[in-house]
């Protein structure tokens, strides 16, 4: 795939991943719709993208808003006439072992509402264009879609969802034209670790991980670019990652220790 001249959209592009992923395909020519809450950071970006000689356009929403999911698809489409590529990569997580949180089914809620319900939305109203364009969806999973991760438990849970149901809707589309590039990031230094959600429910407001060892988050960025243009089925970011989906079925005690000694150590 060719991203020069494509409609791509991308939420969660304020920060991160998101951000990283937008510069990486204005690279390419790409048209961006960047959907976020931020709006000042947004025009940042939106002004490097056309720095880059490619077009952006920013709509400000809350993916967890009914509304949004109609309005930023019909943002895309109004701008370029077409929605060829769906990013879905903004998300939350927490870091608090489940038996500490105040309130486990609020914040699963919350968790389910952002990382889970928000792309089932913005999915249907993105769908009929997608299918248009024998496009591509992108959803950005992570690893602990595919294992349990400690400290992780509801943010994992929204993360299995997302998969069962990108993986399932692979399925049903088979002979559309439409592919799906499923992204399963381990730990990368971005913004959502600060923000993460602690035992009272609130942003504890720091990042625990020590970016010295793991991906920056422009390197994953390359790595997803590289992945959407062979509209590859599945990325995972990691040789531990890649490794434990086999190493599950042979020996899931390992796995576990594996999950709980790289956050323990942070890496």
């Amino acid at each position: 795939m060719d991203f020069s001249g494509r409609s791509i959209l991308i939420t969660g592009a304020s920060e991160g991943i998101g951000r990283a992923l937008a510069l990486e395909l204005a690279k390419g020519g790409a048209r961006l719709t960047l959907v976020a809450r931020n709006e000042a950071r947004l025009k940042e970006l939106a002004a490097e993208v056309e720095q880059l000689g490619s077009q952006a356009q920013v709509v400000i929403a809350d993916v967890t808003q009914a509304e949004a999911a109609p309005r930023m698809v019909a943002a895309a489409i109004g701008a370029f006439g077409a929605l060829d590529i769906l990013v879905l990569n903004a998300g939350g997580t927490m870091w608090a072992a489940f038996d500490a949180l105040k309130d486990p089914v609020a914040a699963s809620r919350e968790l389910m509402e952002l990382n889970f319900f928000a792309c089932v939305r913005i999915t249907e109203a993105a769908l009929p264009h997608i299918k248009r364009a024998k496009g591509l969806i992108v959803p950005v999973a992570s690893v602990a879609g595919f294992t349990g991760v400690p400290t992780r438990t509801l943010y994992a849970a929204s993360k299995h969802a997302l998969v069962g149901f990108f993986e399932s809707l692979r399925v049903e589309l088979r002979g559309s034209g439409v592919d799906i590039t499923l992204i399963a990031p381990d730990f990368v230094v971005t913004e959502i670790h600060a923000r993460a959600m602690g035992a009272d429910g609130r942003p504890i407001g720091h990042g625990k991980l020590d970016p010295r060892k793991v991906m920056t988050a422009e390197a994953c960025a390359k790595r997803i670019a590289k992945a959407m243009k062979k509209r590859q089925r599945l990325l995972i970011t990691s040789a531990r990652g890649r490794s434990g989906r086999w190493l599950k079925l042979l020996a899931p005690g390992l796995v576990d220790r594996i999950a709980a000694r790289a956050v323990a150590r942070r890496v």
